[in-house]
């Protein structure tokens, strides 16, 4: 307290000192100050924390893992403030509790001194008994007066408990996946129970094999608590688990390993792939479909869906299929999927629903509205849509209903489209519906055009799932290596049309001597073809080749593929390595732009003349005439609206872009040169190899093993 004397003295020498001055200045301009020194605030409960946590008595009282840091925020009242110093206190501490022979200690610290509003603290001794209630209090103390202490009056004493053991591990059961055990399965949720034998748990921290992590906490201090988990792919997994208490203290980690199988099948499945004429439609899961007199089996399936043949539904009264009985209880989990292409876009049109007395329970199909037709899953008065129908083309639909979220989704070619709606579907038992929806006392909203592979599920369907279900593999059109060249012509790899070299294109062929330069001055320096044994070398003048047609439909998903080496470091103009026409326009041009330094791809939305350029994406990079030429690829996906560049197997933002509508050409595919105004132009001076062409679009980590002298997407 000594201190505390020479700091009040101090304090009142300078108050006698400031009221000398306010006499002697008297009639001078100036601030009066208080001459009497004003006691400290009392602290406030909500100014004092026991470490972090909050002030509290009680069962409210916190739990420490460790002896805990007191702060308080204490403060001086302006008043006492003279203009040349600041308000400085400090806190008295008081802490005490009842020993184990039931005699009270106590413990008393003093703070350093602080400006007002600042937090002083006390680090409590480590002789703090573990599992006693420690009570404690605070007061101010401005070298001359002292606060009330903060319990008194309406404040409050403040409690904690010092736990110094950890937790117990929890113990981890599961009814629907048993430890060790393979269990269905991928789409179908399961419980996880944790529990720790110690009861002042207050929390469980969880992750599972790449997510989802996450914290349980039980409904009661020390109770068990349970998650629901949806496995997302087959395997084996593990759920990770600590306990945590009150405290904070932590357990040790319980690692509980389970095994999950594939997803199961669909409960009904229709390919409709059925031979001409027939009345029904085979079921491969569930009951065989009825079909009435508007049905006709034997049509034309989307290319590279797995899918052989579809049927064709007239939009008339006798246009549907059905198995007169339901497919699966539209009150749980479920999902129904199709491939569709409408001969329409103009009206509602329902792909699948289920009856439920004089309505549907659910309806998958095409809406049609105001602002266009749009894909469309309903259950009862909740809706999810999204999607642009396009007539005449395909696309893969598949609703999905998920009881433990209680929402509806709606996927298209495989993606998420519009916003998950809340949805309570009533179980319906009425018949499964193809190609039409129960309204009433009859059925509307017929199905026009074509469907195949019709599923119905009574689980989740994880979107890596649906993502493969609508999944189109790419076919190879076209590759030319490049390498020879007979007559004019380069020949494609797999016997299909060869490329006709135009003036100024030649096929270089790279050395195969052995010889090294350096070592032998007879030995003439050979550069290695770019891919393989040669390539196409242009002279940036005339220099071309050209197919025989269109390769790719670029009104439909394409990905092609090119290794190019410019000629030149500076490039004096644009130069294309390749385009394929229409009447007007190029559909598409893949060129150098040397003012920007950067590969560009340019898609016109339309066949016009004069159409303006559109450049849909870029990407920098090229080698100026050094190095082993980079690798180009151009994948355009019709389903997503989206058109990728990729540079050496990479690609970014700047370098995808929005194709809503593509168009189809009729112009044939052209390896350097482009249309310019009413002929040729931007010849490219450089040279070219390995040439492929697919129909459909690669999968970006397919792209990488373009321009190799393989194909890539052998099993694709």
């Amino acid at each position: 307290m000594e201190r505390r004397r020479r700091a009040g003295a101090g304090r009142l020498a300078a108050v006698c000192c400031a009221a000398v001055t306010m006499v002697a200045g008297a009639g001078l301009s100036g601030t009066a100050h208080a001459a009497e020194n004003l006691p400290p605030r009392q602290p406030l409960v909500q100014d004092l924390k026991t470490g972090f946590k909050a002030c509290a008595t009680g069962d409210d009282r916190p739990y420490v893992s460790a002896p805990p840091t007191l702060i308080a925020v204490l403060y001086d009242p302006e008043e006492d403030n003279q203009p040349v110093e600041a308000n400085m206190v400090g806190g008295e501490f008081e802490a005490w509790w009842t020993d184990a022979a039931g005699i009270e200690q106590r413990r008393t610290f003093t703070s350093h001194d602080m400006s007002s509003g600042a937090p002083v603290q006390w680090r409590m001794p480590e002789d703090i008994p573990a599992d006693t209630v420690v009570s404690w209090h605070v007061r101010a103390n401005d070298g001359t007066a002292t606060s009330a202490w903060s319990s008194e009056g309406d404040g409050s004493v403040c409690e904690f408990v010092y736990d110094d053991v950890s937790p117990e591990k929890a113990v981890v059961t599961s009814a629907d996946y048993p430890e060790e055990q393979i269990q269905d399965g991928v789409g179908v949720y399961g419980g996880f129970t944790m529990d720790s034998p110690s009861p002042d748990v207050v929390e469980y921290r969880y992750n599972f094999i790449g997510g989802p992590y996450g914290t349980a906490r039980p409904d009661e201090l020390g109770g068990p608590a349970t998650i629901r988990f949806l496995p997302l792919r087959d395997g084996t997994d593990y759920l990770s688990v600590s306990a945590i208490d009150r405290s904070g203290r932590i357990s040790g980690t319980t690692t509980y390993w389970f095994r999950v199988r594939d997803g199961r099948g669909p409960v009904a499945r229709w390919n409709l792939d059925d031979a001409a004429g027939s009345t029904t439609a085979a079921a491969t899961a569930g009951v065989a479909a009825r079909a009435g007199s508007g049905v006709t089996f034997g049509g034309p399936a989307p290319r590279g869906a797995g899918v052989t043949a579809t049927a064709a539904l007239n939009g008339g009264r006798h246009g549907y299929l059905t198995p007169d009985a339901p497919a699966v209880d539209t009150g749980g989990t479920f999902a129904v999927s199709a491939w569709v292409r409408p001969a329409r876009t103009d009206r509602t049109m329902t792909v699948a629903s289920q009856d439920a007395g004089e309505t549907a329970a659910f309806r998958l199909g095409l809406s049609s509205r105001d602002s266009g037709p749009v894909w469309s899953f309903a259950l009862g008065d909740a809706r999810v849509a999204g999607g642009a129908p396009e007539t005449g083309e395909w696309a893969h639909l598949l609703g999905l209903y998920d009881e433990e979220t209680g929402t509806a989704r709606l996927y298209v070619n495989g993606r998420a489209v519009g916003t998950d709606a809340e949805a309570a579907p009533a179980g319906a038992s009425g018949a499964f519906q193809i190609g039409r929806a129960r309204s009433g006392d009859h059925y509307g909203a017929r199905w026009h055009g074509d469907l195949g592979d019709v599923r119905v599920h009574d689980r989740v369907v994880v979107p890596a799932e649906v993502a493969e279900m609508a999944y189109r593999t790419p076919q190879l059109l076209g590759h030319w290596s490049l390498e020879t060249a007979t007559d004019g012509a380069s020949p494609e790899q797999t016997d299909g049309a060869p490329l006709r070299l135009g003036d100024g294109a030649t096929i270089y062929r790279g050395s195969d001597s052995s010889c090294i330069p350096d070592l032998d001055p007879d030995c003439t320096y050979v550069p290695p073809a770019l891919v393989g044994d040669g390539h196409l070398r242009l002279d940036g003048e005339r220099g071309h080749a050209v197919a025989e047609g269109p390769v790719v439909d670029t009104g439909d998903s394409f990905t092609l593929g090119v290794v190019v080496r410019l000629a030149d470091a500076e490039p004096a103009h644009p130069m294309t390595v390749l385009s394929q026409a229409g009447e007007h326009t190029d559909a598409f041009k893949l060129r150098y732009e040397p003012s920007q330094h950067r590969w560009q791809l340019i898609m016109p939305h339309r066949d016009e003349a004069g159409a303006a350029e559109t450049v849909v994406a870029q990407i920098e990079g090229a080698d100026g005439g050094e190095g082993s030429g980079h690798r180009l690829a151009i994948v355009y996906d019709d389903a997503a609206d989206t058109v990728k560049l990729f540079l050496d197997g990479y690609t970014n933002d700047r370098a995808t872009g929005t194709v809503p509508n593509g168009w189809r050409s009729s112009g044939a595919l052209q390896i350097g040169r482009a249309q310019v105004g009413d002929g040729w132009g931007e010849y490219l001076h450089g040279d070219v190899d390995e040439v492929h062409a697919y129909a459909g679009a690669l999968k970006d980590e397919r792209i990488s093993g373009l321009g190799w002298g393989t194909n890539p997407c052998v099993d694709c």
